[in-house]
C-alpha cells in the first residue's frame, strides 16, 4: 500500500490514527528457515471479518518489525474490534493464506489501543491455544490536520562491502526517534543487488509519518547489505532532522557521512562506511477526497456486466443469471449495491451500461462492448434502476458465450479520459464496475490496459460473482506493480476486487463499503501526482 492511503479523508466524527506492528518469538515451523511472516489487519463487523489491509512480507524473521502503517478511522461511540493474522507467506500464492502458513492471531479493540497507545497481545492459534511465545506489539499513534508529504531521494557513495564474493546489495532504513528514545520504523527501500554505490528510488512519505509534523525531531538513518536468511548486515548510520533535511529544497545535495560506531571506536584510522547523499526534499500538499469533490470533482461510473456461457443458462435456476421474481440474483444484488452509493456521486446520473461476451442481435455475433440497452449511440441509463432494468430486458435477446475478455471494454473507458488529458486539467474521473464471474481469456491485454489507465484518471472496482477461481482477478489487483507488460508498468493501483461470496450473509453496506474503499485515495493520488489542486466549486455537468 503506498503512503498516499494515509491521505484518505477523514470521516465525520472520526479522528485518524495510524497503526504499526511488531512480532516476537513466532512460530518456526520449518527447520531449515525461517518464516516470511506478514500481518493481516480485519475489522470484525456483525460477525464477519472484513480485511482492512496488510504489512509487507519480511523474509526469514522470527522477530520483524514492519514498516508498513494501517490508517484507521476512530469513532469513540463505536466498538470497533480488530483482529490481527500473522501469516508464513512463503510460497503463498494470489489466492490467499492457506491454514498451514498460519501463525496466530490477536484480537482487541482499537479503542483498547488507542487510551494505551501500545499494547502487547500473545499470538493465539485457531484451538484458542497460545502459538508457544508469540506476541504481537500494536502502537497507535494519532494523525495530525496536516496534509503534507514529502518526497525524498537517497543514493550512496563508496559503502563498506560485506560481502566475500560479490558486492554489498544496501538498502536503507528511516526511524523516527521520539522523546522517550523509543523508535519507530517509517520507512525501508527497496534492495540495490551488488551495487556499492546505490541510487534508490525516489519515495513520497507523509510529514507526520515522517517526524510526526516536528521538524526538530530527530532521524535516524541506517544502512544495511541484505542476506536472504534475514540476518542483515549492518553497515552504517547518520542522524539528522527534517529541518536539516530541508536545505536541500534549495537545489543543493546534503552528504552524510554513514558511521559503524564500532569501527570508530576500535579502528584508528576510520573515517566512515561510506557516504549517503540526499539528493531530493520536496514538501508538496495533498489534498483530501472530499477538497475535491467540494471543488466541483466530477465522478463518471460506468457498468460492464459479463455475459459469458460459463455463467450457466438464464432460463435456468442454477444460472448466475437467472431472474427470480422472488430473490435477485448476486448480479443484481452486487449493482443495487454498490450502484445506491455511486450514484449519489455521479453529476448527471446517468450510467453507460455495458455487456461483453455475448452473441448480440441482429447479426449474433461475438461483442466485448456492447450496450446493454442496445442503442450503441447513447448507452446511457437513468439512475440505477435504469441499468437494472436494461439488464433484464437484455437477457432475454442475448446468447452467453465467451470468451471472458476484459480489455475493450476497459479501453472503451479509457478513450474519452484520454482525449480529456489535452484539453487542461481533467476535472472529470471515471470509476468502472466490473461484474464477472470468472477467469479471464486476454490476461496480457487486460495488463495492458490496466497499465495506460493508471495514467489516467480511472479506478477499476471488479466485483467477482459466484464461486469460480478468481486467481486471475486478485493477481489484478495486487498493488506492487504487477501490470507490467511490454514494458510498461502501472504507475499507481487502480484495481480493487472483491468477491460477493464473501458478503453473502452481509447487509449491502458492507459490500458497498469495501468495494468503495480505495476510490478515494486513487483519486487524490492521480491529481496530487500532478499537482493539481480542488476546483473553486462545484461546476454545471457537461455531457460525457
Amino acid at each position: 500500500m503506498s503512503e498516499l492511503d494515509k491521505s484518505q479523508p477523514v470521516a465525520l466524527g472520526a479522528s485518524r490514527v495510524e497503526l504499526r506492528v511488531s512480532c516476537w518469538n513466532l512460530l518456526d515451523r520449518d527447520t531449515l528457515t525461517h518464516p516470511n511472516p506478514c500481518v493481516v489487519l480485519k475489522q470484525l463487523s456483525e460477525g464477519q471479518r472484513t480485511e482492512v489491509g496488510r504489512s509487507e512480507i519480511m523474509c526469514c524473521s522470527l522477530n520483524p518489525v514492519f514498516s508498513h502503517v494501517f490508517p484507521l478511522d476512530y469513532f469513540f461511540e463505536e466498538m470497533q474490534t480488530l483482529c490481527f493474522e500473522v501469516y508464513d507467506a512463503s510460497g503463498a500464492e494470489d489466492t490467499g493464506f492457506q491454514d498451514d502458513a498460519f501463525l496466530g492471531e490477536a484480537e482487541c479493540s482499537l479503542g483498547q489501543i488507542v487510551s494505551q497507545t501500545q499494547v502487547t497481545k500473545p499470538l493465539l492459534l485457531k484451538t484458542g491455544k497460545t502459538a508457544g511465545k508469540s506476541t504481537i506489539t500494536i502502537e497507535a499513534e494519532k494523525v495530525t490536520s496536516t496534509n503534507d508529504f514529502v518526497q525524498l531521494e537517497f543514493r550512496a557513495q563508496k559503502l563498506d562491502n560485506k560481502d566475500l564474493f560479490s558486492k554489498s546489495d544496501p538498502f536503507l532504513e528511516i526511524y523516527k526517534v521520539n522523546s522517550n528514545n523509543t523508535e519507530q520504523l517509517v520507512m525501508r527501500t527497496e534492495v540495490i543487488n551488488n551495487n556499492l554505490s546505490p541510487s534508490w528510488e525516489p519515495f513520497r512519505i507523509s510529514l507526520h509519518s515522517l517526524c510526526s509534523c516536528d521538524p526538530d525531531k530527530t532521524i535516524r538513518c541506517v544502512v544495511y547489505d541484505y542476506n536472504s536468511s534475514g540476518k542483515h548486515d549492518y553497515i552504517g548510520e547518520f542522524t539528522t532532522t527534517f529541518h536539516e533535511m530541508q536545505e536541500v529544497s534549495s537545489g543543493k545535495e546534503m552528504e552524510f557521512e554513514c558511521i559503524n560506531p564500532k569501527y570508530q571506536e576500535k579502528k584508528k584510522h576510520y573515517t566512515n562506511s561510506g557516504t549517503v547523499v540526499l539528493t531530493q526534499c520536496k514538501v508538496e500538499k495533498v489534498h483530501t477526497f472530499l477538497d475535491y469533490i467540494m471543488g466541483g470533482l466530477q465522478i463518471y461510473f460506468t457498468v460492464a456486466i459479463d455475459f459469458t456461457a460459463s455463467n450457466g443458462d438464464p432460463r435456468s435456476e442454477h444460472s448466475l443469471h437467472f431472474i427470480n421474481p422472488k430473490e435477485p440474483n448476486e448480479y443484481l444484488k452486487a449493482l443495487s449495491a454498490v450502484g445506491e452509493i455511486c450514484q449519489d456521486y455521479d453529476s448527471d446520473k446517468k450510467f453507460p451500461a455495458f455487456g461483453f461476451g455475448a452473441r448480440i442481435p441482429p447479426n449474433y455475433e461475438v461483442s466485448h462492448d456492447f450496450a446493454i440497452n442496445f442503442d450503441p449511440d447513447n448507452p446511457e441509463c437513468e439512475w440505477i434502476s435504469g441499468v437494472i432494468e436494461a439488464y433484464k430486458r437484455c437477457l432475454p435477446q442475448i446468447q452467453l458465450y465467451g470468451p471472458t475478455n476484459l480489455a475493450p471494454i476497459i479501453n472503451r473507458v479509457l478513450a474519452p479520459a484520454s482525449e480529456e488529458e489535452g484539453s487542461g486539467p481533467p476535472m472529470r474521473y471515471r470509476v468502472l464496475l466490473v461484474l464477472t464471474d470468472g477467469v479471464l481469456s486476454d490476461m496480457p491485454a487486460t495488463r495492458e490496459a490496466i497499465a495506460r489507465a493508471s495514467r489516467l484518471p480511472v479506478s477499476i472496482i471488479i466485483v467477482g460473482v459466484g464461486n469460480t477461481d478468481f486467481s486471475d482477478m486478485r493477481a489484478l489487483d495486487e498493488a506492487d506493480g504487477t501490470q507490467e507488460s511490454g514494458g510498461e508498468r502501472a504507475v499507481r493501483d487502480i484495481v480493487q476486487f472483491v468477491p460477493f461470496r464473501e458478503f453473502k450473509k452481509a447487509p449491502p453496506a458492507a459490500l458497498a463499503r469495501c468495494v468503495l474503499a480505495e476510490v478515494p485515495n486513487q483519486v487524490v493520488e492521480f491529481y496530487g501526482s500532478r499537482g493539481i489542486g480542488p476546483g473553486p466549486g462545484p461546476r454545471t455537468p457537461q455531457p460525457q
